[in-house]
């Protein structure tokens, strides 16, 4: 078994929705991002490939290549997924945190577990997503921005 971890943060800009573990969530920003900025699924993304010392998600997906411009962050999720497989590995669990003041991550946490749980592949109490916040300090507390942290226990198959 492996342990990984990973983080990601994005600034908030215009738009109507930010997207969380694949799910579209209706606020009053966007995010600023390359791809659609899906905050869990890159902190995700970034345990996975950590736990198996694969580097970061900018090194398989930068964000100097125009093909993941706006890209849905699913597809990223999966392809770290295969990348497991191929070594002979799968998820035995994930947890992930959102850290944010807003939007409200609980009503849509459901969906999220749901849709992760699908694209890996995994029975859905595999996957845990929480949320906190932090007491407006910093930049998510200002509302500038939101992040999440995900860590991760990969099994050898």
């Amino acid at each position: 078994m492996r342990i990984g971890q990973g983080f990601d943060v994005h600034a908030f800009g215009e738009g109507d929705h930010v997207m969380l573990g694949g799910v579209r969530v209706p606020h009053s920003q966007g995010v600023l991002a390359h791809s659609d900025g899906d905050v869990v699924l890159h902190a995700l993304c970034d345990a996975m490939l950590g736990a198996l010392a694969l580097g970061d998600i900018g090194k398989h997906f930068p964000p100097s290549d125009p093909a993941w411009r706006g890209a849905d962050s699913r597809r990223f999720l999966r392809a770290v997924a295969a990348m497991l497989a191929e070594r002979g590995y799968e998820l035995g669990n994930a947890d992930i945190t959102v850290v944010c003041e807003a939007p409200k991550v609980g009503p849509h946490a459901q969906a999220m577990r749901e849709t992760i749980a699908e694209d890996l592949g995994v029975d859905i109490d595999r996957i845990s997503i929480k949320a906190t916040t932090t007491e407006t300090l910093g930049f998510t507390g200002r509302r500038e921005g939101i992040a999440a942290l995900a860590t991760v226990l990969v099994l050898h198959t």
